[in-house]
């Protein structure tokens, strides 16, 4: 797959709703493009709906990775790890084998050991325009990766996600 650019873009509008908590007033997203293969499609030629999972999981990834936290070299260096704990979706419209999909993630709210990420997944067509398919939310918890209990999230991931 040619990789389109990736143009991760800061979060701007933080404002404190809570002293334990930042939520995002206004927020640039993160784009990353996802191809439709034949794993990712149903018998029924759509993709099947629970990869619209897989498919934020790794636009989450890659966003974290364009700000500098790889979340492996996080686990080894930190202890820790981010899990799901939250997730909310609606879907719009089905996308199909081939289509080239824009996938979003931009940061909703941030406590001490949890982030709400807002997800979307575009369709984009040979005009270049996009057609939205799913919407979502991501709740991601910071846990020990050997306790599975959660913990503040390193300072430094915080402030690379500002």
């Amino acid at each position: 797959m040619n990789a389109l650019p990736v143009h991760p873009e800061p979060t701007e509008g933080l404002r404190q709703a809570h002293p334990e908590r930042v939520v995002v007033q206004s927020a640039q997203a993160f784009t990353w493009p996802i191809r439709v293969y034949w794993e990712d499609t149903d018998a029924g030629g759509i993709v099947f709906y629970a990869n619209y999972l897989k498919f934020f999981e790794r636009t989450r990834t890659e966003w974290l990775r364009s700000l500098g936290i790889g979340q492996q070299a996080l686990r080894d260096a930190t202890g820790g790890m981010f899990v799901v704990s939250d997730t909310h979706l609606k879907y719009h419209r089905p996308a199909r084998l081939d289509d080239e999909l824009l996938v979003t993630a931009s940061l909703l709210e941030s406590g001490r050991a949890s982030l709400t990420i807002g997800q979307n997944a575009f369709m984009r067509d040979s005009n270049l325009d996009t057609t939205l398919l799913c919407e979502g939310t991501i709740r991601i918890g910071w846990v020990d990766a050997l306790t599975m209990k959660p913990q503040r999230i390193p300072q430094a991931v915080l402030e690379a996600l500002k």
